[in-house]
């Protein structure tokens, strides 16, 4: 494959990707949460949504954990932690066997709400891989199979 036709997929590959995220995991949807909360949740932006569902598949990760899962620097998860907390989405508590370490998991009030909307998400997939047939969804799957080893590898 040439160096330019590597670029012009992976410029395909990546702008693809990005069209898909937006169209699944979009947050205005009239049937996340209710009241302040249904606010709180409509707000957020597609990087604290994503940090939200990390936290919450975790049911509680640390601070140090979360950066490595999400590929971005400690300081930037903890500013992005900070001001989830501050909407009081996520709660901050040390650790049980290290008092050293910083714990941090969603809000009760909000878990229902995060599984919604992970479970919307989960639809929408659903829905899409509905229309693509079951036969592109296999090879999807048996390409994103490729990917992840990919990159399992170079990690």
């Amino acid at each position: 494959m040439k160096q330019s036709d590597a670029r012009q997929l992976a410029r395909y590959i990546m702008t693809t990707g990005k069209l898909i995220r937006d169209r699944i995991v979009t947050l205005h949807n009239p049937d996340f949460g209710t009241g302040k909360s249904k606010r709180m949740l409509k707000d957020l932006s597609l990087s604290q949504l994503q940090t939200i569902i990390t936290i919450y598949n975790c049911d509680q990760i640390s601070m140090t954990a979360l950066s490595k899962q999400m590929g971005v620097s400690l300081p930037s998860s903890s500013a992005m932690v900070d001001r989830l907390v501050g909407k009081g989405i996520l709660i901050r508590k040390h650790s049980q066997k290290d008092r050293r370490k910083v714990m941090v998991q969603i809000a009760p009030p909000f878990k229902t709400h995060i599984q919604l909307i992970e479970e919307t998400i989960l639809l929408r997939f659903v829905d899409l891989v509905e229309k693509l047939g079951h036969e592109t969804a296999v090879m999807w799957c048996d390409v994103l199979e490729k990917v992840k080893a990919v990159l399992e590898k170079e990690h």
